[in-house]
Parts: structure tokens; sequence; C-alpha cells
């Protein structure tokens, strides 16, 4: 790629960031747009929509990145929890680690590769020509002395990461354990699921549950619910509230149509009132959802055979989650309970068999669309390098010259359209291979992230978070591979297909093929980056779905959806973006700038989402922490591998012999952190946990706490239905057969 083929990059998405930004200043500020720009703040009530007209609401003004740095980190922690304070340390973390990068890159390393000619000089006097492979390390001489700086910088900067890393997991851990200790009495801590529980002819699951605690905990033990097969009632639930929304936005719109005919789509028939219609419909909803209610609350048949079992402290439970339940280990299996609305209810409704078959059948799904995803991959560098794509599809050659262009402007034989010609040419050319490769990979990973969430979904995760843990690794390491190696190798190997076939020579064949692809990834960085990360400010997708909604639906404060962020899509993201800048700062120190705008674009607006959009559905109190910290890890060690190979290639054999201590000492680092913090991130001391149960004795309000406990973990498709097809005053018939507190 030509250094006019990244500016060009450059500059469409620096554009395209600029829109964003101005578009947002200007449309969060009209009342509309209120539950786009800020829905967090309406459904608290922190917001009005104001509908008087002023200038200053036509005029973008930055005044919301004041507003966005202003509060501290204690207040995001008070307003968004923990998990949304360990996204943004990602940031910081991440910022100073190439902070510290990029001085070494910039000021000392790209001037040592700027002033090789290994490939050739760089030619000054034409220098948007010039190749970006003439400012990597490719550039600099075989054997040359100016190579140790490279080398020394690769050991500054995993010392540096390092200490980095422990610090933040040392820093992220006693912030875990201050919010414990400063949080109320919550549900999870005083609650274990138990799942595999032996039912006897004769008798229930809860009766099972109840005798076999009361005898083994009898002074610790509280209570017990018994999770059931709800899924056909979810179902019924579903339709009842499809159907209601369809009641109210009928009721609510004055202008819409409340008779229509009643066969063959509406032509023909007698008119009938459609609000009746839904009214008996929905009345006829509710009266099978009762009925539902009350044959799983009744039906032994519809238990499951697990149970949420709560304890009356926070020790008790700990005790009974570690301890091995039976003498048979596969009965009385014990696990952590997630929070009330974390749990993911339908996991409880497919059996082991179908579990166990889902398992097999995401690890076959995962690798069949890594393979697939090897389509756009092989486009997207077919587009970085046009000869190679000419030398495919021979009738794009025409097209890629602007042929077409040409022949018409030969017509006028004028010198002036002749130079308009080549100027046109050039500039496709520059945006093909330039800015167009990294959109297109772009858009192709946009599908990824729901597609791995739903795999972990089958997967037999109990709780959401779980599900988003597991979708963010699947996400990461999909990402490392398609994008990451995948383009390296491809790209720069198409000839060698047996690239995979000889592992002893992969630090020598990466050390050929990563640098290579520095201007690739670049022009991503700046793609996926600079523009992803300001189209989540403008927040594209929900905005042209309100503009498409108005029309037909009016929406009140109290009706807004407030979301939550997706944390398995940016996590990923972000970290992706640590391995391209922990593996090329010595390699091509010109990404690091490129970065370095990301990571501050990144901080600002993320931390505005979390102000106005986006509001905590469930907290896992940081536990995303050492899927960063992997990353990290694995990035060093990449960076370690890939540096011995092109020492080796520079004949510099005596800096790739020094190189090998490095990895070794980065994995004894990785297992002391293991050791020392990955225990606090999976289970309180005991010290905290007593401490803690103490603190609460003298709390008044605990019995009314355990009062809830015992129906914290109820079902919700249990719970009676809200709807009322006539009046607010609701007759026996809106109400459940039995209770749902049974």
């Amino acid at each position: 790629m030509l250094v006019s083929s990244l500016l060009t990059s450059v500059g469409i998405n620096l554009g395209l960031c600029i829109l964003f930004f101005m578009l947002y200043s200007i449309l969060k500020k009209q009342p509309g747009n209120f539950e786009v720009f800020a829905p967090r703040l309406l459904a608290e009530g922190k917001s009005k929509r104001i509908s008087h007209f002023n200038l200053e609401r036509l005029l973008p003004s930055p005044g919301w990145v004041r507003r966005a740095w202003k509060p501290s980190e204690e207040e995001l922690l008070s307003s968004s929890g923990l998990d949304t304070v360990v996204f943004m340390r990602i940031f910081i973390f991440s910022f100073r680690v190439f902070l510290v990068a990029g001085i070494l890159g910039i000021f000392v390393l790209l001037p040592l590769n700027c002033v090789g000619d290994q490939l050739k000089s760089i030619d000054f006097s034409d220098f948007s020509n010039n190749s970006l492979d003439l400012f990597t390390i490719s550039n600099v001489k075989n054997g040359s002395k100016w190579l140790w700086f490279h080398f020394c910088s690769v050991y500054i900067v995993t010392v540096w990461v390092c200490y980095l890393l422990y610090y933040e997991y040392k820093y992220i851990s006693l912030k875990r354990i201050a919010y414990f200790y400063s949080s109320k009495p919550q549900a999870h801590q005083f609650t274990i699921l138990v799942r595999s529980i032996p039912v006897s002819s004769g008798s229930s699951v809860g009766d099972t549950v109840e005798n076999f605690y009361t005898e083994y905990y009898p002074s610790t033990y509280l209570s017990n619910v018994v999770v059931r097969r709800t899924n056909r009632l979810r179902g019924l639930i579903n339709d009842a509230k499809k159907l209601y929304r369809r009641l109210v936005h009928l009721q609510s719109e004055p202008n819409q149509p409340k008779l229509k005919r009643g066969c063959c789509f509406g032509l023909f028939g007698r008119k009938v009132d459609l609000v009746d219609q839904y009214e008996k419909k929905l009345e006829d909803l509710e009266e099978n959802v009762r009925l539902e209610q009350s044959e799983v609350s009744l039906a032994e048949e519809k238990d499951v055979r697990a149970a949420f079992v709560s304890f009356k402290s926070r020790y008790d439970a700990a005790i009974a989650f570690h301890l091995q339940q039976s003498i048979n280990p596969t009965q009385w299996v014990t696990e952590q309970a997630p929070e009330p609305h974390d749990v993911y209810w339908p996991f409880f409704s497919s059996s082991f068999m179908r579990r166990w078959i889902s398992k097999l059948l995401v690890i076959v799904a995962s690798i069949l669309l890594t393979i697939l995803f090897l389509i756009p991959v092989v486009i997207v560098q077919g587009l970085t390098n046009l000869n190679q794509l000419e030398v495919w599809f021979p009738f794009l050659t025409s097209i890629l010259t602007m042929e077409f262009t040409m022949n018409i402007w030969r017509a006028y034989r004028d010198i002036r359209e002749n130079v308009m010609a080549t100027y046109v040419t050039t500039v496709v050319s520059e945006v093909i291979t330039g800015y167009l490769p990294s959109l297109i990979l772009q858009l192709f990973l946009k599908i990824v992230p729901p597609i791995m969430e739903f795999f972990s979904s089958i997967q037999g995760y109990i709780a959401h978070s779980d599900i988003q843990k597991s979708a963010c690794n699947k996400v990461l390491w999909f990402t490392i591979w398609n994008v990451f190696f995948a383009n390296a190798l491809s790209g720069s190997v198409l000839y060698q297909i047996n690239i995979i076939l000889d592992p002893k020579n992969i630090p020598a064949k990466l050390a050929v093929a990563v640098p290579a692809q520095a201007s690739f990834f670049i022009a991503y960085v700046v793609t996926s980056g600079w523009t992803g990360t300001s189209s989540e400010l403008f927040r594209v997708i929900p905005f042209i779905c309100s503009l498409v909604r108005k029309p037909f639906v009016k929406s009140e404060d109290d009706d807004i959806e407030v979301p939550s962020i997706s944390y398995h899509r940016e996590i990923p993201k972000i970290l992706f973006f640590g391995l391209l800048g922990v593996t090329y700062f010595f390699l091509a120190p010109l990404i690091l700038p490129f970065l370095l705008v990301y990571l501050c674009l990144g901080y600002i607006i993320f931390r505005n989402q979390f102000l106005n959009v986006y509001a905590p559905k469930y907290e896992t109190a940081g536990k995303f922490w050492p899927i960063v910290h992997n990353s990290m890890i694995f990035s060093l060690v990449l960076m370690h591998a890939i540096a011995i190979g092109i020492f080796t290639l520079k004949k510099l054999s005596i800096a790739s012999t020094l190189i090998f201590p490095l990895p070794v000492l980065t994995l004894l680092f990785n297992e002391y952190c293991r050791k020392r913090f990955l225990p606090i991130f999976i289970a309180y001391s005991a010290e905290s946990l007593i401490k803690k149960d103490r603190q609460d004795q003298n709390d008044p309000s605990m019995d009314e706490f355990f009062n809830g406990l015992v129906t914290a973990y109820q079902d919700p498709a249990l719970a009676p239905i809200r709807y009322s097809s006539n009046s607010p005053n609701r007759n026996s018939r809106t109400s459940p057969l039995i209770s749902s507190e049974v």
C-alpha cells in the first residue's frame, strides 16, 4: 500500500468521524431524539423533552465532551457499577501501554526504519507514492547495529506491559473487594444452585431438597425454590406482550383505522372492531397463561431436578458451594447462583442430553464459521493487492485501470481531460486499496458477535453474564485468528499453502508475513477504530429505527427500554487493537499514533454512552478483567515469537537468542498473577465473607431481606401478568389461579 492510499483512508474516516460528531451534537438536542441519544436519562427522570425552540439546538457544540470527561471514577462506579469501571480501565491501561510504546516507536524506531535502505530509500520529493513498507523494520539493513534499538524496545515494552498488568490486576482486585464490602445484601450472595438432585419415587424435588438440607445444614439452611420448565409458558407470555403493544398502539393513535373486514385480508366480510377483537384475544391469552401457570405450579413432571437453595449467611452458602454434597459426585452438583435478573431461564427447559449435543454442535459450527470467514478474508487481501486481483480475475483489469473512463476522454483528444482521467484512476485505486478492504472486513465482522452469543446461549450457561463472557472469548479468538493470522498469512504468503504444515518455522514465517500486512492493519485501525467508535456515539441503527417508527408509534418516557452495552462486542475489539499495537510497535511503529487516537476517542465516547445511554442489567464485579489479562499475555508471547523470527531474518542471531528468555519470563509472570489474583475473581475469601456477615448482624433490614429471599429466584414466567383488557380495576380473571409465591 502506498502512503497516498493510507492518506485517502485516513481522510475518508476522519471526515466520517467529524460528520458523526456534528450530527450527534445537533440531533441529541432535539426532543424527538432523546430516546435514541439519552434513553437512560429519560428513564431515570434526569432529562425531559423540552419542546420550545431555540437557535442553540441547531448548532453543533463540544459540550458533551466536557460533560463526559467530568465524572470521576467513583461517580461512574456508583451510577453504573464495577463492570463499567473495569471496561473503562481497559482504555486507560491500553493508553498507558501505547503512550510509552509510541514514544519509543515514533521518536526512536520510526526514524531508524526511514533512514534504512534495505528495500530502497524514501523519496521525499514524491512522498505520497512511497510504499508504507519503507517505514517498517523491513527497510533496516540486515545485520545493522540499529536493530539493537528494536531489540531493546522489545524488552522495555515487555517490562512496562507486565508492570501495568500487575498494577491493574491488583487495583481491580482491591476494587472488587471494596465493592463487595460496600454493597447491600444481595440474593445471589446467600444462594447456590443445586443440580442433578436424586429424587426417589413418591417424593417431589422440593421435598427432597428440603429434607436433605434440613438434615445436613440444620442451623444454616433457609429456603429453596425448585426450578420448573416454563418454555411453553414463556411463549404464551411473549404472545400476550406483542398483542398488548399492538392494542396500546391502536388505542393511542386517533387516526389509526379501528375497523376492518373480517376475511380475505380485510377485503370482504362484515366490519370488525379491531380494539374489541384484540381485547378478546388478550383476555383469552391471559386465561391460557393463568391455566398454564397453574399446571406448571401443580404438576410435578414440570419440575426440573434443580433448585436455588438459600442460606442464612454468605459464609454458609460458600461452604455449601465448595463442599461436595454427596458420596456420588455426579449428584447434588452445586454452583454459584447468579443474580435473580441475570438467570438465563431457558437453560433449565433443555435436557442434559440436549445440552451435551448442543456443545458438540457449537464446536462444529464454530469451525465451519471460521472456515467460511476465510472467503471475505481472501477477497479483502485481493483488494489490497490489485496486481494479484487482476491475475485472479482478468476482466477486472479494465475497471481497475478505469479503461472505460480513458476511452471517453480519448474521444475528446484533450490533454486536460486525459490528466483528469489519470487522476480519477489514481483516486479509485487508492480508495480500493486503502479504504475498501478494511470496510468490507468490518462489515463481515458485524455478524460475528451475535452468532457467538447464540452459540454460547446453547452451551449450558445459567446466567446472561456467563453467556456474554463466553461469547467475549469466542469473538476475541475468532478475530485474532481470522483477522490477524488469516490476513497476515494469506496476504503475504499467498503462494505457500503449506504455511501451517510446518510448525517449526512459524516464527520465521510470521516474521515475513506480519510486517508485510502493516499497511492493511493501519487502515483497519482507522476504519474499524475511528469510524466504528464514532458510529457508536451516533447510534446509527437505533437512530434509523427511530425515524422509521416515529410516524406509527408515540412513545412515553415510562415506556422507554434502556439498552445495556454488549461487552462481547466491544471488549474483543479493544483487545484486538491491543494485540496489533503490541505486535507492530517495533515492526511498524506508524500504527501507534492511530491507536492512541482510537483509545482517546473510545474513552470519551463510551463514558458519554454510560452516562446517557447504557444502564447495567447485571453486575459481575469485574469478572471480565482476566480475559483482558490473558489476551495481553498472549499478545506479548506472540510479539516475542515474531521478534525471534525477525532478528533471525535480519542476520542478528545474538538478538534472537537473547529474546528467548522473554516468553518464558512472561509466562512465569502470568502464572504468578493467576495464583495471586485470579482466585479473587472466582470467589470471595472466608475473611471477606465473615467480615461482611458480621457487618450485617446489626442491620435491622436483614429480616425484611430474608423474607424477600424466599421468593427472589421465582421464575418470572410464574408471576401474575399485568395486562388488563378492560380497565385498571382487574377482575378475578386477571389474577393467577395459584400464587407464584407458593
